[in-house]
């Protein structure tokens, strides 16, 4: 539909159109017709507002902003859902907002291009004061209606809908056909009228450290009530956005004027004990944070990071109460479990490696296998940064480097604490490396983690740090790669059929998924309308073995490793336990295709189900 406007309005040709239509068709990855023709430099986002605000073309709201590739179109076919659910109680905009379908300024802007009138940033501190004795600030919040300023006999007025007549007739009431009309958000409209409020009350003015604290609290407390694992405090060129990640995927959350940005940033570093005078250099900081609309104590891993806008603020969040998973309860098949506990756990001495990136679930897998090996007559010791999840019966040490308790200086003294087992956070460099690899020597068991995309990744890696081969060959007992994927939700679960395009892109073919039973969420409000509920882990387990300990030590290549352990290890790739999960109904095709790194073409599932002995 934008591209037949924009060639009416001859800002294209159809030459380049019709190229256009051909260059979209074979995207790997699936986009707009309008988003292949401006990375063609055939138009412009300006071009198309320019467009769009001459012309008289009725386009719908849902379908604009699919067009424009601001949302997806099962986004759009799950809001206009919801909508029906509520019997059209709520507009489009606001149930893709709450849903988290799209930000707030990507509605604006689509509104904008849609109706034609400008999007208003203000500055609030420069409103028309006078402008909210004409109208109420009642009224203003009632219909979302922001009076701005005032040049000549035409006031400015703000509309959070501006396709709401209501407002507009109550716009009309107050200043009759004398205004001209812009957009705004809600939050903004919101934030103006506290504005007003507080300049009117003194003690309760922006600046005061009560209202900070409490803009503080609301987003932990927030945060805690959505189950988020992270904040991200964003300071923009024009606002500070907030978002929380759910579930592994970033949300949007809300948005704050930008001038709060420097207040909040240094109550937090007040809370943390970071400095509050350092604004030039990158910092990291903790916090117990107890909450009391909660109920509960969450520990906060804070990271300052210096931007051109600002300080970017990430906090993670930690639950005191975060419960131990048994080992046999985090995901793994059950032929894989069986000889990850039977091989590896269960035997005295080696190095256990738990790989993966930030956030795939290793920490929790590394303390479920803590909390199996721990009894009365073992002795287990850690090392970490920071103590994450307390347990009883075992010594944890927190690093702590501003008095002293570096990695380096804990390593030194650990092993004189004659343990039976060590357990380090995390493999930093080649001296915690190789102090792991001694220490297995030695006759400790030794458990920790690592920051690769696979198993065989992380043994490549190793050698990549200079670690000697023979270190590394007679000491590992197992590699454990893993990832979180989100868990379909059961309360809106449906059968689905994978097209031709999930079917290339999984490198199957329909004889190779015969049996499978795939699943998708519809969206309900058990799950926030996302389709997903949770979240479970996929494994990737190498148990290493002469074969492959004679392949490290003969410096083979990682091809030749993988293609090794699949032959004599029975290694399973992440993809491919994943693809069985997916076959399980467990998690959703489109998890698989983007979450999970490809190897090469998958055995069928009958195969892999032997293998792994699932259902």
């Amino acid at each position: 539909m934008l591209a037949s406007l924009l060639l009416e309005k001859e800002e294209i040709t159809q030459e380049q159109l019709s190229y256009a239509i051909r260059v979209n068709k074979k995207m790997a990855t699936p986009q707009t017709l309008l988003q292949t023709l401006i990375e063609l430099g055939y138009t412009s986002a300006d071009k198309v507002k320019q467009s769009l605000c001459s012309s008289s073309l009725n386009i719908r709201l849902g379908d604009l902003l699919v067009e424009l590739g601001y949302l997806k179109e099962s986004d759009l076919r799950q809001a206009l859902g919801i909508q029906k659910e509520i019997d059209g109680k709520k507009r489009l905009g606001e149930i893709l907002i709450e849903s988290g379908f799209i930000e707030e300024r990507r509605l604006l802007e689509t509104l904008s291009y849609q109706v034609g009138y400008p999007v208003i940033s203000t500055n609030f501190s420069k409103l028309d004061k006078s402008l909210f004795n004409v109208m109420p600030a009642t009224v203003c919040e009632e219909f979302g209606i922001l009076p701005i300023s005032k040049e000549g006999n035409i006031v400015t007025v703000a509309f959070a809908d501006p396709l709401d007549k209501n407002a507009f007739l109550a716009a009309e009431r107050f200043f009759g056909n004398n205004f001209s009309p812009a957009i705004i958000s809600r939050s903004s409209i919101k934030e103006a009228l506290a504005a007003r409020q507080q300049s009117l009350e003194p003690a309760m003015a922006v600046s005061d450290e009560n209202t900070i604290i409490g803009i503080i609290n609301t987003l932990l407390d927030d945060a805690i009530q959505e189950n988020a694992s992270d904040i991200h405090m964003e300071p923009m060129n024009d606002r500070l956005r907030i978002r929380f990640r759910r579930d592994g995927v970033m949300q949007h959350h809300k948005d704050f004027l930008k001038a709060l940005a420097p207040q909040l940033s240094s109550r937090i570093k007040i809370m943390g004990q970071a400095d509050i005078a350092e604004k030039r250099r990158h910092q990291d900081a903790r916090v117990l944070y107890a909450s009391r609309k909660h109920g509960v104590n969450v520990d906060l891993r804070v990271s300052f990071f210096i931007t051109i806008h600002g300080e970017n603020i990430v906090i993670r969040l930690l639950s005191s109460k975060t419960s131990l998973l048994n080992l046999k309860e985090i995901g793994m098949a059950p032929r894989m479990l069986e000889s990850f506990i039977y091989n590896a756990v269960d035997t005295p001495t080696g190095v256990m490696i738990i790989t993966g990136p930030t956030g795939s679930g290793k920490t929790n897998t590394l303390y479920s296998c803590v909390d199996y090996i721990n009894d009365i007559h073992t002795s287990i010791i850690t090392a970490e940064d920071p103590v994450e999840i307390v347990i009883d019966g075992i010594c944890q040490c927190s690093i702590n480097p501003k008095i002293g308790v570096t990695f380096e200086e804990t390593l030194r003294h650990i092993v004189r604490q004659d343990p039976d087992v060590i357990v380090l956070g995390e493999v930093r460099d080649k001296f915690s490396a190789e102090t792991a690899f001694e220490a297995a020597l030695t006759g400790h068991k030794v458990l920790t983690t690592f920051h690769t995309e696979d198993s065989i990744g992380a043994l490549t890696r190793l050698l990549t740090m200079q670690i000697e081969s023979f270190l590394i060959a007679s000491t590992i007992t197992c590699v454990v790669a893993q990832r979180l994927l989100r868990r379909v939700c059961t309360s809106c679960a449906e059968p689905y059929q994978p097209t031709p395009l999930d079917l290339s892109r999984l490198y199957v073919t329909s004889t190779d998924i015969a049996g499978a039973t795939f699943m998708r969420g519809r969206g309900c409000k058990v799950c926030g309308h996302s389709g997903y509920k949770g979240r479970i882990g996929v494994f990737e387990l190498l148990m290493m073995n002469e074969v492959l300990r004679n392949a490290i030590l003969e410096n083979k290549n990682s091809l030749e490793i993988r293609r090794l352990s699949i032959e004599s290890a029975g290694l399973v790739s992440l993809f491919e336990d994943g693809l069985v999960k997916a076959a399980q109904g467990l998690v959703s095709v489109q998890e698989i295709i983007t979450d999970l790194p490809k190897r090469g073409k998958p055995r069928p599932i009958s195969e892999l189900r032997r293998i792994l002995g699932a259902a």
